[in-house]
């Protein structure tokens, strides 16, 4: 195995995980607990709670069903019990149909149609003790970077973070691009005032207008809710870190996308059709956006702090770095990497951003982050539209 791969594991539509995890799925809130219920009875699974999956309409109805397909089809997933309640409006057969069509190891179940909770959970717990069997036969092979698809985002920024651990992952980002593989830029509220730049690198006209687009779009979302974005953000911890705008704070989020260019915008939840540096439009929110790019087929994330975090997903391993040495060794349960290094002059941009990168191929083949051995299983879908 040379420095550009990693063990990982062939799917059946070709994808590759770095993870072997049969996740139960919950298609509506009133699921969610059961679903948690089966993941304590079966080793090897997991799930998630949400709020959503009903009385949904139009684009947010789309956006929900998107990111639930997401999940289950992220390669990190072996295969998926989708457990449903029976009424819902996001019916669990339509997702469970959808996940069949990729060669998906997929099953069904509804609380109603079982006769409740119990029978439920019971026959949920059987079929997913199968399934992990089964994923347990899976044996990790070499994959190439080519294979991978890494999200990148920032939380509890500070005025660090312009300046250390956000270029080192940029530094990665352009690694992982030369290599053939994907790094995706979100959280658009977190890039206004910065957008110029991502525009100046967009491979077309058309990308290079998608660009000022979103951000428009976002703005007008703020406005035609009578609020104005930068009361919340920067927020009170971002002030507290030195961070003073939100075009200061934009300035330094950008720095995660490297230098190479902009192949394409998708929508939030969206896999991307190109290869190279992508823009998913997320909302700044650190849950939503880990959550959109993790439907969008990101394997793992790369997530950058100076107030400190403890933010994981179920699915995707999240490799948390620290924009400064302090809240390293203060939340060193929580955070994987330290970047400070940079302020402190001790290590450069290149130097860290290879640090980071080696800690990807050693994560990518089986090494745990600290979200994952703590558990922190976060998840938010971003909502556009208000429920009926």
């Amino acid at each position: 195995m040379d420095e550009f791969t990693f063990m990982g594991y062939r799917r059946a539509d070709g994808s590759v995980g770095i993870r072997n995890h049969v996740l139960i799925l919950p298609t509506i809130t009133c699921a969610a607990q059961a679903a948690k219920q089966i993941t304590e009875l079966v080793h090897g699974t997991v799930s998630f709670i949400h709020q959503h999956g009903c009385a949904q309409v139009g684009e947010d109805y789309e956006q929900t069903f998107r990111t639930y397909y997401g999940m289950g089809a992220n390669p990190n997933v072996y295969g998926v019990v989708v457990l449903g309640l029976g009424c819902e409006t996001h019916q669990a057969r339509s997702v469970a149909g959808e996940l069949a069509k990729i060669g998906k190891p997929v099953e069904l179940v509804s609380i109603q149609d079982e006769g409740g909770t119990l029978d439920a959970i019971a026959r949920g717990a059987k079929l997913a003790a199968k399934m992990v069997q089964n994923a347990s036969t899976q044996r990790r092979v070499p994959c190439k970077l080519s294979e991978l698809m890494v999200g990148t985002e920032c939380g509890g920024s500070d005025a660090c973070s312009g300046i250390s651990a956000n270029p080192a992952v940029g530094r990665v980002s352009d690694l992982i691009v030369e290599q053939g593989g994907t790094a995706i830029l979100a959280e658009t509220t977190e890039l206004i005032g910065a957008e110029h730049l991502l525009a100046k690198r967009a491979v077309s006209e058309q990308v290079s207008n998608q660009v000022y687009e979103i951000i428009k779009n976002m703005e007008d979302r703020a406005i035609q809710a009578g609020v104005d974005i930068r009361t919340g953000n920067p927020s009170p911890g971002n002030k507290r870190g030195g961070l003073s705008t939100l075009e200061e704070k934009s300035l330094g989020a950008a720095n995660k996308a490297g230098t190479s260019s902009l192949q394409e915008i998708i929508a939030y939840a969206e896999k991307p059709t190109k290869k190279g540096l992508v823009w998913m439009d997320t909302p700044g929110h650190d849950i939503e956006q880990l959550t959109g790019m993790t439907a969008g087929g990101a394997q793992i994330v790369l997530f950058t702090t100076g107030r400190g975090t403890p933010t994981g997903s179920p699915i995707v391993p999240v490799i948390k770095i620290s924009t400064n040495t302090t809240i390293f060794e203060r939340m060193s349960e929580n955070i994987d990497l330290n970047a400070g290094t940079i302020i402190e002059g001790k290590e450069s941009i290149e130097i860290v951003g290879q640090r980071i990168f080696r800690e990807i191929l050693d994560v990518c083949s089986g090494k745990l982050t600290r979200a994952e051995i703590l558990k922190q299983h976060d998840f938010g879908i971003w909502r556009i539209g208000p429920t009926f």
